[in-house]
């Protein structure tokens, strides 16, 4: 059976998969890869299929290209560029304009960075958002592995200037993985509240934690540190009162 009649015998024998399948996985560039197991770069796919790209849709076509309406794969590929071209959407140089797209916030924060600058001028060094985030899977490092990152150019080392700056970069991050966790245990009391307008009162004062939050996260695609520990301040101050209140209500 050749390549062709394989991917249509696997179009047809999921045109009629419980509909739970098709939310599942609505990316069509997928579903053909994993019909043909012989295809490239199997890591890709299981990465994008564990990340929050494929559970929000995102499919393939959004960031590489292509066609996904197509079946043959000269038509479906047309127009797709190796990430080593450097018109590629997915080149290190231009990936945060393609994340831009949809991450609108950390990309125009990333841009008032140095490393943007780097990067923007050809050196291999400059970090891309693949860097921090991974290739397709958009997962967010660990304190401990970001800082790993950062010490391949201002470690020990010291290839470029502050040299102390990855321990800087992990007890930041350390203090905004427990903002978070704090975020995320206020959001599950709010919804233990059955009266509607107290409520409505916490899920304001959580906005209002979120906003700070928010901008401590740009700081970090910045690279701007001391503007990072400012508003996570806030946060955790407006986030530490909002659980006070909560657990004496």
């Amino acid at each position: 059976m050749n390549r062709r009649i394989g991917v249509i015998l696997f179009w047809a024998a999921t045109a009629v998969a419980a509909p739970a399948f098709a939310q599942l996985n609505q990316s069509r560039c997928a579903d053909c890869h994993y019909a043909n197991p012989s295809s490239p770069r199997q890591d890709h796919l299981q990465e994008w299929d564990r990340s929050p790209h494929s559970r929000n849709n995102v499919g393939c076509e959004k960031c590489h290209g292509g066609d996904p309406a197509q079946f043959e794969p000269f038509l479906a590929h047309r127009g797709i560029l190796n990430s080593s071209n450097k018109a590629s959407p997915v080149n290190r140089r231009n990936l945060p304009t393609t994340c831009g797209a949809c991450h609108v916030g950390p990309f125009v924060a990333f841009q008032d960075s140095r490393h943007y600058q780097l990067l923007q001028s050809g050196d291999e060094k400059g970090p891309s958002c693949s860097t921090c985030h991974g290739d397709t899977d958009g997962r967010l490092l660990s304190p401990k592995a970001l800082a790993s990152e950062c010490n391949q150019c201002h470690g020990p080392g010291e290839q470029v200037p502050r040299a102390e700056r990855a321990r800087l970069v992990r007890d930041q991050y350390d203090g905004l993985t427990v903002v978070r966790a704090q975020m995320k245990l206020a959001q599950s009391l709010i919804r233990r509240v059955s009266d509607k307008g107290r409520r409505a009162e916490y899920d304001e004062a959580l906005n209002q934690a979120q906003v700070p939050l928010t901008r401590a996260v740009n700081a970090g695609h910045k690279f701007v540190y001391d503007e990072l520990r400012e508003y996570l301040g806030v946060a955790q101050q407006r986030v530490e009162a909002l659980l006070n209140r909560l657990a004496n209500r």
